[in-house]
């Protein structure tokens, strides 16, 4: 898979070198349950009309740069790990698209004629409720008008659980108010988190976002050993940090995984982050 960060300056020199692609569009922030069926969709059309699949998101956060930075978005995994979850998901182009103030002024035909059409896409796949050009004025709906007819679509409809869309941000709200449990309905497995253990603290990596302050049931792991342990998120003044309850295997040392399986409700748990943030 070829990733390809895209902005105004390099725009050109992409389109010159473009193929013919079905390309999914969207966020994808957390690829959940949601996002594959968009993009496994789009690999079917993709072999149907024999040519490459293509996926393009967006960076920063669109929220991020039309709030002015007022709302920060939290986000639930980084661009290193989406990258590896779209090459297992058979995508021939990842393109990381600069979301800027330009970018996001840009009206949707042109959205459509510089982003897509000259970027090789004959048939575009998204979810019901994506939207693209000035103030989001263009939708899946218009999406073959605005490309005269040069760009089919297939718009798929809401993906949900219990009535509830499956969402990033409805994975958000459940990470910040610690139901992890409820995860894997919307990620298709349980949400996990990168972190560097140097034999004393447990350090995430950027772009993930951490459960609400509490302990959790976990499993450490790395590609050669595991452990199932607790973990508590303790909210401190610089952040939240982690600590696990027992002692980590040396063997674990350096970069892993934490996987979140359930929030354990203790009345001592706030007891514990109160003796933290005194000592």
């Amino acid at each position: 898979m070829e990733t390809i960060y895209l902005n105004r300056e390099n725009l050109r020199a992409w389109q010159e070198k473009a193929k013919p692609c079905v390309c999914a569009l969207g966020c994808f922030d957390g690829l959940h349950i949601g996002h594959c069926k968009v993009i496994n969709t789009a690999y079917e059309k993709a072999k149907e009309k024999n040519v490459q699949l293509a996926v393009m998101s967006f960076f920063p956060h669109p929220k991020t740069v039309i709030t002015n930075g007022k709302k920060q978005v939290h986000y639930l995994m980084p661009l290193s790990e989406k990258e590896e979850r779209l090459q297992s998901l058979g995508v021939d182009t990842f393109y990381i698209v600069e979301f800027d103030k330009e970018f996001a002024a840009l009206p949707p035909e042109q959205f459509v004629a510089k982003y897509l059409i000259q970027l090789g896409v004959v048939h575009a796949v998204a979810g019901f409720d994506f939207c693209y050009g000035c103030r989001g004025s263009g939708n899946m709906d218009r999406l073959n008008r605005d490309s005269e007819g040069r760009i089919n679509i297939t718009n798929l409809g809401k993906v949900g659980y219990h009535g509830e869309k499956i969402s990033s941000t409805s994975i958000r709200e459940r990470l910040l108010t610690g139901n992890v449990e409820e995860l894997p309905h919307f990620l298709g497995h349980y949400y996990e988190v990168k972190c560097d253990w140097d034999g004393e603290i447990l350090k995430p990596h950027p772009y993930y976002t951490l459960p609400a302050p509490g302990r959790y049931a976990v499993t450490v792991k790395n590609e050669t050993c595991a452990k199932d342990t607790e973990v508590i998120v303790i909210q401190t003044q610089v952040g939240p940090s982690l600590k696990c309850t027992t002692e980590i295997p040396p063997n674990l040392k350096g970069r892993l995984s934490i996987v979140w399986y359930r929030h354990i409700v203790e009345d001592n748990v706030q007891h514990y982050n109160e003796k933290i943030l005194i000592s």
